[in-house]
């Protein structure tokens, strides 16, 4: 009889700073935002830790007295990492782990290591690499030894050359390698982007685990990975999908996430091109997420960042069925109404008026709404194809409900 082998999750302490720009409040929710993080990359945290700082200090992000408090309790806990919410300059980060004496993470070395983990294909295994070797390059001082094993030591070092400076062109030969394999596989993937012909394209985009694959399988019929994780889908799934009789493209996209690593951004170029080449953006949004409006100006920023801001976009907020708006007592004068006590009606009205009825609200896991969904997506992707094909827009009438 087998054994049901239980996961083991490595014991974690998370640590953040409280400044003029990120008070208290904001600080616990990148904690909590954090903490998900090290659940999805197989961490189990047992302690956070924040402090007030004017600015993070320059030597160890954080004070002496606070550094020597955390070290007491990674030694009597015999926790194995340490991760903070930000990112350490590699002084930083040498310091502390002198201090600490265990492995010491930032979020932006977290998130890469779950796409590591999470990418599934060649291309994006590539893409991932790439951005860990920038990453790591100016932080190979104590981190890295011996990396020419790699290549084979014997005739590998110049006269003189030290371990380090050897470590380093490998990796920056590693570096130079993996991009010419990028461009190499971008201008593939923009054959195929071409060879799609003249379909209308769609993208689904938002922030990480709002549902976008999830919707996409409702959708297409098709089976893309899903599961209440971040990052579960880091390879863009192309499918055809028609709605009545009007046929379309629709690609489901990485998920996009607050502090998101410039390696990343760069590294993931091609993915992020299925956006940039989309006629509507299917922008996907966790109603039920207490910061739900934060996800939404990260996501606005990216799409800035990466010149499709302007693109027409269907706000689409998923997960009603999950959505508890939090009880006000009427009778308590001084408690004033938040956003956090709105019921979706009130949402409704609200969204509504901010993106001229260009709002939807839907659960993709229960189904709930999915023919109003479809009616508005139909309708949009007639407007372009009509604009697109004017002579044969006889064929793709107003919309008319699916059968079954």
């Amino acid at each position: 009889m087998l054994e049901h082998k239980e996961i083991e999750y490595e014991k974690v302490v998370l640590v953040g700073l409280i400044t003029k720009l990120q008070d208290e409040e904001k600080a616990q929710e990148y904690l909590d935002e954090l903490a998900f993080l090290a659940y999805t990359a197989g961490g189990e945290v047992i302690k956070r830790y924040t402090q007030k700082l004017e600015m993070p200090n320059p030597k160890t992000f954080i004070g002496t007295g606070k550094i020597e408090e955390i070290r007491i309790f990674v030694e009597e806990n015999e926790v194995s990492i340490v991760i903070f919410d930000d990112e350490l300059s590699p002084a930083q980060q040498k310091n502390i782990e002198k201090v600490l004496q265990c492995k010491i993470i930032d979020r932006t070395n977290l998130i890469l290591d779950i796409f590591a983990q999470r990418a599934q294909t060649s291309y994006a295994r590539t893409q991932v690499e790439l951005a860990q070797y920038e990453y790591l390059l100016p932080r190979l001082a104590g981190m890295w030894t011996h990396l020419e094993r790699q290549k084979g030591g014997i005739g590998m070092r110049g006269p003189g050359e030290t371990e380090i400076e050897t470590d380093r062109r490998i990796v920056r030969d590693r570096i130079s390698l993996l991009k010419k394999k990028m461009e190499s596989i971008d201008k593939q993937m923009a054959v195929q982007r071409g060879n799609r012909g003249a379909l209308v394209r769609v993208a689904l985009v938002g922030y990480t685990n709002v549902g976008k694959s999830t919707l996409m399988n409702v959708i297409s019929k098709s089976d893309v990975f899903a599961e209440n994780k971040l990052f579960a889908t880091l390879d863009t799934t192309v499918r055809k999908v028609v709605i009545g009789n009007l046929p379309f493209l629709l690609s489901d996209t990485v998920g996009f996430i607050r502090k998101l690593p410039t390696q990343l951004v760069e590294s993931f170029k091609s993915t992020l091109d299925e956006v940039r080449e989309a006629d509507l953006l299917l922008h996907v949004v966790d109603i039920s997420h207490h910061a739900f409006e934060d996800h939404i100006a990260s996501v606005n920023n990216i799409l800035d960042e990466i010149k499709s801001a302007d693109k027409p976009t269907l706000m689409v907020f998923n997960k009603i069925d999950a959505y508890e708006p939090e009880e006000i007592d009427s009778d308590d004068l001084v408690t004033e109404k938040t956003k956090a006590h709105y019921t979706l009606e009130e949402w409704k009205d609200t969204w509504m008026a901010k993106t001229n009825g260009d709002a939807l609200f839907i659960s993709a896991l229960n189904k709930d709404n999915l023919e109003e969904f479809r009616k508005t997506v139909y309708e949009k992707v007639r407007e372009i194809h009509i604009t697109r094909f004017p002579y044969n827009n006889f064929l793709y009438p107003e919309y008319y409900p699916e059968e079954g």
